[in-house]
């Protein structure tokens, strides 16, 4: 897909093509995780994979991945539709509740966690590692208040066909540091790396 200028019109647009992307490859999921080079990240103890909404690709098969190498997975939690996104350790069986969003999240007792690397989900990304979200700003506001604390690594997870030549950037929106799509690993070249 080529860029597009306006965000809000471009949402609803790529909300219809990754249906399309996702009824055409149920299989895209498992291809992804089986792609990624566990190697080429770096070293985390804490992840942070996601709850599939829509036609989100299922991190399911990544977040297997990741936990057999014996990190500790955590979902996202929202508390409200103003606050960051908080991370809570989940062990893949417990119950999960729904969050403020009314997203299956762990229960607020469930132990608060800063993950090293985090399975961000997007309706498009570029190469520079530009991420178009849903557009509240959720995970914009989640990473930038990680990357305060700790270095964090974002990993976006996609269908290929949602990436576009360029996606313009503000100021708030934060940077991936890789996207992983059921064709490649895409590692973004940043300034100062």
């Amino acid at each position: 897909m080529s860029a597009h200028p306006d965000k809000s019109s471009l949402r609803a647009e790529l909300r219809r093509h990754r249906r399309a992307l996702r009824a055409a490859d149920p299989e895209a999921a498992a291809r992804a995780a089986a792609l990624l080079a566990v190697e080429r990240l770096p070293a985390f103890t804490i992840f942070s994979g996601y709850n599939p909404q829509g036609s989100e690709i299922d991190p399911a098969p990544l977040m297997a991945r990741l936990s057999a190498t014996g990190a500790h997975l955590a979902l996202p939690s929202a508390l409200s539709w103003e606050e960051p996104l908080e991370f809570r350790l989940w062990d893949g069986r417990s119950a999960l509740e729904p969050d403020a969003f009314g997203i299956a999240a762990p229960p607020p007792e469930a132990e608060p966690v800063l993950p090293d690397l985090v399975i961000a989900p997007l309706l498009a990304f570029d190469r520079r590692g530009a991420r178009l979200g849903q557009g509240a700003g959720h995970y914009d506001r989640t990473l930038a208040n990680l990357r305060r604390v700790k270095p964090v690594f974002v990993l976006g997870l996609a269908y290929a066909g949602q990436e576009l030549d360029e996606i313009p950037m503000e100021p708030h929106d934060e940077p991936l540091d890789a996207i992983l799509t059921e064709t490649e690993f895409i590692q973004v070249a940043r300034e100062g790396r």
